[in-house]
């Protein structure tokens, strides 16, 4: 890796989010100030939102860092549940194992949870990120929850965060109870230009930059519109142009070195790529272009023990694989990292490429960073496995079906095709 290259001690631009790394612009350090003022008022929930990576989680953990010991939280992260499992997530995170019991008892448990720790001089605060994805039915136990109080105050605290979609839930008129119940609505809009420098010379230095400069001033407006400010791709972008600065043995990310990480990831300029996607599409609003229309170039089999899970077609663009449900695949395991790989598709091929997961993706039995994909490929993540079909083969051969005599021909550049497989 670039690490050494840099004289740098940590990853600056990983994806995964952590805390360390937190730059607080004026949006974060306010959707900071609102959480944090759901400790100190019980009147209603504080709802959250921002678009796919827009730091919504990062914030959340750098919150809950700060929080006192008297504060009892629950962190609910996995949202596509029904009612019954979302209330045994909560028991879960308290510390209770809720798998026998059904829905009333549930609900009886949480409230003598909920007044002991009041009666104990304890706040208790529940989180829960990815709150688009919960059904209304879920919702509304939430409302419910809420209403829970002693004989002076409520006493469950309440932090709901996700993608815009959320808004449009709670506005619907099936919700009318619990939006009459939100105190606090604040959107985490994209990082503005300036606020993008900072950002960038914040993570190096983390890392041990120590104020030398890496990404040359004149890159940043170039950063910038390829980004729209969102920090995940702004990640994605520095660390890609990092990789080339440090195969071109350059200690400095220069528009050059920039244009090749563009070039590379297959990337328009954001406002193109907005336009183009669908506005409410999860998981691909803001890391694919042009993924979600056009021809199918190849398919992606998620498998575990055997058994077929999902299939993932692959167009032109980005898919994301990762353990959170705002991934294109999700891969719902302990051993998947938050996002853990990515799959660059063009007309041509489609790359795998680590996304400095923590356990890793493997081919062949050996770890791999980045890897063109053949028809057959297998890529274990953790427990799992994901199959590459590629249908640009089937294709070609349909097109030299249709040309007379190419049929000999084509069997002997299949022949020799497995020669050189067995060869490898």
């Amino acid at each position: 890796m670039y690490l050494d290259h840099f004289k740098l001690t940590e990853l600056p631009f990983r994806l995964s989010p952590d805390p360390q790394f937190l730059y607080l612009s004026a949006a974060h350090s306010r959707a900071k100030a609102y959480m944090e003022s759901t400790v100190m008022f019980t009147d209603g929930f504080v709802v959250i939102t921002g678009e796919i990576g827009a730091g919504k989680t990062t914030v959340i953990e750098t919150f809950l860092r700060t929080l006192d010991a008297d504060v009892v939280v629950a962190q609910v992260n996995q949202t596509q549940v029904s009612a019954v499992e979302f209330l045994q997530t909560i028991l879960v995170q308290f510390g209770f194992s809720p798998f026998k019991m059904k829905k009333a008892e549930l609900i009886s448990t949480i409230n003598t949870f909920l007044i002991e720790q009041f009666a104990a001089g304890r706040k208790v605060l529940l989180v829960v990120d990815e709150a688009q994805n919960l059904s209304l039915k879920v919702l509304e136990e939430i409302r419910l929850l809420s209403g829970i109080e002693s004989t002076k105050e409520k006493v469950l605290r309440i932090i709901l965060a996700g993608q815009p979609e959320l808004n449009e839930k709670l506005d619907s008129s099936e919700l009318i109870q619990l939006a009459q119940r939100v105190r606090l609505r604040f959107h985490l809009s994209a990082l503005t230009l300036e606020d993008m420098k900072g950002y960038i010379r914040h993570r190096l230095d983390v890392a041990g930059a120590e104020g030398r400069t890496i990404f040359e001033s004149r890159v940043f407006p170039q950063i910038f519109r390829y980004t729209g400010g969102v920090p995940r791709l702004i990640n994605t972008l520095c660390d890609t142009a990092m990789m080339a600065a440090f195969s071109s043995d350059t200690d400095t990310v220069t528009p050059q070195e920039l244009q090749v990480a563009i070039t590379e990831l297959q990337w328009v300029e954001f406002a193109a790529r907005t336009h183009t996607l669908s506005s409410h599409q999860s998981g691909t609003q803001l890391d694919s272009v042009n993924a979600g229309s056009g021809r199918i170039y190849a398919r992606i089999v998620l498998r575990c023990n055997g058994q077929t899970i999902s299939e993932t077609p692959l167009r032109v663009g980005r898919r994301v694989v990762g353990r959170t449900t705002d991934n294109d695949v999700q891969i719902d395991s302990r051993f998947v990292s938050r996002h853990h790989c990515q799959l660059l598709t063009t007309e041509r091929s489609t790359v795998i490429e680590d996304l400095n997961s923590t356990n890793g993706i493997h081919m062949r039995g050996r770890r791999i960073r980045r890897q063109t994909l053949r028809n057959g490929d297998v890529i274990t993540i953790g427990q799992h496995e994901l199959l590459y079909g590629d249908e640009r083969i089937s294709a070609d051969n349909a097109a030299v079906d249709t040309i007379p005599g190419a049929h000999s021909s084509n069997a002997d550049a299949a022949s020799k095709a497995t020669a050189a497989d067995e060869a490898d």
